[in-house]
């Protein structure tokens, strides 16, 4: 995790309440936590608890109904350097895979020949070196995702958004992506806000997870996550590793 300490993006109180015709339901009560440059958090909860509407208000892509959201602006702009990775991949079965990884240059009016090299790259980053002229159905669930992966980090974004990306993967190919991840996030330095259910995944991949309670969510706890890094799947052996993750499951019970 860097060392700087200033935070790239600080969730001050931030609530969320959907307005229907006769009731309202408040998906996100009032969540505060701050996200520092180069940190990797988690954030898991019970099913319902705004978890993915957190992620799309950070995004840009829901209003919040009350809070703040106060980002560092001399190192981050969030409506340029923000990448997301949705629970399934979202990918345009019309297009080839390079096509897909490089749709947010085109939406960012972005020259698409001068990122034609970056996109193959972050391709072979992801494991699919060779794959760039193949269609979507031609891909597994997991290389799909990381074609995702690869598109959400085209245009450089300094904060990665990802929910729940492994959910509805096998657990072999989750852990396996689980690993690249890590990878690509060390050798980036990408700040990663990351979804999950899985309180092992948390645990794994994370500097620091964050527990929400049920609906509507406040923040139960932050637990800072002291395993050794880089990480490998022997971590999972270390004698602490146990002790957070029970630690996370109380704190869910008690939420």
């Amino acid at each position: 995790m860097s060392e700087d300490r200033t935070p790239i993006i600080s969730i001050r109180n931030v609530k969320k309440t959907y307005k229907t015709r006769n009731t309202e339901l408040e998906a996100l009560g009032d969540v505060s936590f701050d996200v520092f440059p180069g940190e990797f958090v988690s954030i898991v909860g019970p099913s319902g608890c705004g978890k993915t509407t957190l992620l799309k208000i950070l995004a840009g892509l829901l209003p919040r109904t009350s809070g703040e959201i106060v980002v560092d602006p001399a190192n981050f702009n969030i409506e340029r350097e923000v990448g997301f990775v949705f629970q399934k991949p979202l990918l345009l079965h019309w297009r080839k895979v390079l096509d897909n990884v490089l749709l947010p240059i085109e939406i960012l009016k972005i020259d698409r020949r001068s990122m034609v090299d970056k996109a193959r790259s972050l391709l072979a980053l992801v494991g699919l070196e060779g794959f760039e002229d193949r269609y979507p159905n031609e891909l597994s669930g997991g290389m799909q995702q990381r074609v995702s992966i690869a598109r959400a980090l085209i245009h450089d974004p300094k904060l990665l958004l990802m929910d729940e990306p492994f959910g509805a993967l096998d657990a072999i190919t989750r852990e396996r992506l689980n690993m690249e991840l890590l990878q690509i996030w060390e050798k980036t330095k990408k700040t990663i806000l990351f979804v999950t259910h899985g309180i092992n995944e948390a645990v794994f991949l994370s500097d620091r997870v964050v527990v929400l309670t049920a609906r509507p969510s406040r923040m139960a706890a932050s637990l800072d996550i002291k395993l050794p890094r880089p990480r490998a799947q022997t971590v999972r052996t270390h004698p602490d590793f146990g002790r957070y993750a029970l630690e996370i499951y109380k704190d869910l019970e008690l939420s």
